[in-house]
């Protein structure tokens, strides 16, 4: 895939390495790398864990339960967010909205349409596995799948966001960040936690 190529030779690697709850211990290896070519987003993830899970394979559904990347994202730096979070063969989960009691989801048939995922661990579903396991991910998202922000690019964009990694239901639940979030329990849906991505520093095609 060219893009996924690009993406080694022209990111950064980010780490998702922020443990905030004593409760939940357990700390995968996640990186990520970001990038983007005007009206597509190419994210890639690299995960090493113990206990991979993969029982969800239908849009929407709970993915958050599974061995999941996330990416939530507030373009318009206005508290409304798109939280969009990966199992680990590509199951994708999509909403937008200001807070996590008042969420839309993005229509499954545009979700199926849309966004492309590539997992090295394929995309049918299992039961969970344990081990030492290493995987990659990578995912294209396309600016119109941004459908409250009409006419929308990433050129020159600069948005808050964040990025983590959890797995609710495998053996060792544990929740990861990229920018700090702090709260007395797991709570990824706290925008005045995200970071500032800069995309003007992160265009994959000159």
């Amino acid at each position: 895939m060219k893009a996924s190529h690009a993406i080694e030779k022209k990111t950064a690697l980010n780490t998702i390495n922020w443990l905030e709850w004593d409760k939940f211990p357990y700390q995968p290896q996640v990186d990520f790398r970001i990038a983007h070519d005007d009206s597509l987003l190419f994210i890639k993830f690299y995960v090493k864990e113990n206990h991979p899970l993969a029982k969800r394979s239908e849009p929407n559904s709970a993915t958050h339960r599974d061995s999941c990347v996330e990416f939530f994202i507030d373009p318009m730096r206005d508290g409304n967010y798109y939280n969009f979070e990966f199992n680990c063969i590509g199951t994708t989960h999509l909403a937008y909205g200001p807070a996590r009691s008042t969420r839309t989801f993005i229509p499954k048939e545009k979700i199926i349409k849309e966004i492309k995922t590539w997992s090295t661990l394929g995309d049918q579903p299992f039961e969970e596995k344990s081990g030492k396991f290493e995987w990659e991910m990578v995912v294209v998202i396309p600016a119109s799948i941004f459908t409250y922000n009409e006419g929308f690019i990433f050129s020159n964009l600069i948005a808050n966001a964040n990025f983590y990694k959890c797995g609710d239901d495998t053996t060792k639940p544990h929740y990861l960040s990229w920018n700090p979030v702090k709260t007395e329990n797991p709570d990824f849906h706290r925008p005045e936690f995200f970071g500032t991505l800069n995309f003007k520093l992160k265009k994959l095609y000159n």
